[in-house]
C-alpha cells in the first residue's frame, strides 16, 4: 500500500523540527507567563500566538496593549523588529513557486527557525517539497501555540524566576548553524553570514546592526551567486 503524501511529508518534517519544539515550548511558556503577569486572560496569549506568530513582537504587543494605541508607532516598531523577514521572503521566492494553496500560509508562518529549515533541509526525493515546507511551518507554529497555552493557563502556579529563559533561542540558533555548517560542502556563505553582522555590530551598534547586516548579506550572496552555482553550493 502506497504511503499517503501528507504522511510522508510529516514523517520527513517532524525530525527536522524537534530542536524547535524544545526552544519554542520553553519560550512559549515564558510568553504565556508574561502575558498572565500583565493581567491578560489566557485567550489573549493563545489568539496572539495563532494570529500574530511573531515571537519578540508578541512580547512587545503585550505591553502595547496597556498603553494608548498609536498605529504609526506600532507599525514602525513592528517593521524594525521584523525587517529581516523582507530578506527571508526574497530568498524564498524560488522555493515558494508552485506551492499553490499552501503559499499564503507559508508566507504567514515563516519565522526565523522555519526559514532556516525550509531553506537548508535536504528533502527526500520521495517527499513533496511543498508539503514538507507546509508541515515544518505548521509544526513550528503548533509548538509555539502549545508552549503559550501551557504558560498562560498554568502561569499562576509557576513561581520560579524565568529571567534568562530567552537564551534558549540563542542556543537553538547556534545548534541550527552548526548542523548547517556540517552539511555544507563550502563554508563561504556561512562565513559571510558571520563576518558581516560582526562588522555591522561594531559600526552601527547593537540596536541598529540587523537591517544593514541583512542588506549586505543579501548583496554579497547575490554577487557571489554565480560562484555558488559553479561550486554546487546550496
Amino acid at each position: 500500500m502506497t504511503e499517503h503524501p501528507h504522511l510522508k511529508a510529516i514523517k520527513a518534517a517532524f525530525p527536522q523540527t524537534i530542536p524547535i519544539f524544545a526552544g519554542f515550548s520553553f519560550i512559549g511558556i515564558a510568553y504565556g507567563i508574561y502575558m498572565h503577569s500583565l493581567g491578560f486572560p489566557p485567550i489573549y496569549a493563545m489568539l496572539m500566538s495563532l494570529l500574530i506568530f511573531a515571537g519578540s513582537m508578541e512580547f512587545v504587543a503585550g505591553s502595547l496593549l496597556l498603553v494608548p494605541f498609536n498605529p504609526l508607532s506600532v507599525f514602525v516598531l513592528t517593521l524594525m523588529l521584523n525587517s529581516r523577514h523582507l530578506f527571508y521572503g526574497i530568498s524564498m521566492l524560488d522555493r515558494f513557486k508552485g506551492t499553490g494553496k499552501y503559499k499564503p500560509y507559508l508566507i504567514f508562518g515563516m519565522c526565523d527557525e522555519t526559514f532556516v529549515i525550509n531553506n537548508m533541509a535536504n528533502v527526500p526525493k520521495n517527499v513533496d517539497k511543498t508539503l514538507f515546507m507546509f508541515y515544518v511551518t505548521l509544526l513550528n507554529q503548533f509548538y509555539w501555540f502549545f508552549g503559550t497555552t501551557i504558560g498562560s493557563l498554568f502561569g499562576v502556579f509557576i513561581k520560579f524566576d524565568t529571567k534568562g529563559l530567552d537564551f534558549v533561542m540563542v542556543a537553538l540558533f547556534v545548534v541550527i548553524f552548526l548542523e548547517s555548517w556540517l552539511k555544507e560542502k563550502n563554508h563561504v556563505s556561512s562565513l559571510i553570514g558571520l563576518a558581516i553582522p560582526i562588522v555591522c555590530l561594531v559600526i552601527f551598534g547593537p540596536n541598529q546592526f540587523i537591517l544593514p547586516s541583512m542588506i549586505l548579506i543579501v548583496l554579497a550572496l547575490t554577487i557571489l551567486r554565480g560562484y555558488f552555482a559553479r561550486k554546487g553550493v546550496a
